[in-house]
């Protein structure tokens, strides 16, 4: 299922994973497991926030996922199930 991850990021904990160089380490790695569709990085609610779009196959694999938000970035981790055009089309056309 296509899915929106939002993890918006403690100042003080990503602050410290900049200045010791852990922060791309930690985004390459999430990156490279999820393989996203997408992945935006800005700032959200007055914190670093990165916006990744994934297909999530099943939600055993929440722990993996938001756990090392959780952990290395004193994140607040949300997962969003998400359609593009097309899946609105193909909803919204069951409807009738």
């Amino acid at each position: 299922m296509r899915t929106l991850l939002r993890a918006r990021m403690d100042t003080h904990t990503s602050n410290e994973t900049i200045k010791d160089g852990t922060m791309p380490k930690m985004i390459e790695e999430v990156v490279r497991q999820l393989q996203p569709e997408a992945a935006y990085f800005t700032a959200m609610d007055g914190g670093r926030t990165c916006l990744i779009v994934f297909d999530m196959k099943d939600a055993s694999q929440m722990p993996a996922i938001c756990e090392r938000f959780f952990l290395e970035a004193e994140a607040e981790v949300e997962l969003h199930p998400v359609m593009n055009l097309d899946d609105l089309k193909k909803g919204l056309a069951a409807l009738g």
